[in-house]
């Protein structure tokens, strides 16, 4: 029975060592995970910034329809392009500044918070490794501790 109450604080800090390790290990893990969370949150940035070019392009497009329509009839009325005929059109051309600020606004307010989340994901990563490091030298503490007590 000698040799198992020797051998005891060589297993415990042995051990605490693979915990150590082991803790490091996950650390590494949970900020690798949150690093790929920020990578996707800032392509998902990207794909927004695409989407409003997209949206854009598309509402020019109708809009430009849309103002074929209304010369067109306009002009089957009988009536001028001028006078109240341009007041539709000004208007319409307001209004579709308006959209098309709207749209860039809304995808600005879209990017800048999936840009923040993906600082904030990198934020929660560092904060798993530092927390890690600190289990980390806990348990290669208690492995000292372990070995002093028994040798020291």
């Amino acid at each position: 029975m000698g040799w198992v109450a020797a051998a005891a604080p060589v297993v415990s800090a042995g051990t605490a060592i693979i915990a150590g390790k082991q803790a490091s290990a996950n650390g590494k893990f949970n900020q690798s995970v949150a690093n790929r969370n920020a990578l996707i949150k800032e392509q998902e940035v990207e794909a927004i910034e695409a989407k409003k070019e997209l949206d854009l392009a598309k509402f020019d497009k109708q809009f430009q329809v849309l103002e074929g329509e209304v010369i067109t009839k306009i002009s089957t009325s009988g009536a001028e392009l001028s006078g109240s005929g341009m007041r539709v059109m000004r208007y319409n051309a307001e209004q579709a500044e308006l959209e098309k600020d709207m749209i860039s606004y809304n995808a600005e307010i879209n990017k800048s918070r999936k840009s923040e989340e993906a600082n904030f994901a990198r934020i929660q990563g560092n904060i798993a490794r530092q927390q890690a490091k600190s289990q980390e030298l806990s348990y290669y503490a208690k492995a000292g501790e372990s070995l002093l007590k028994a040798y020291g």
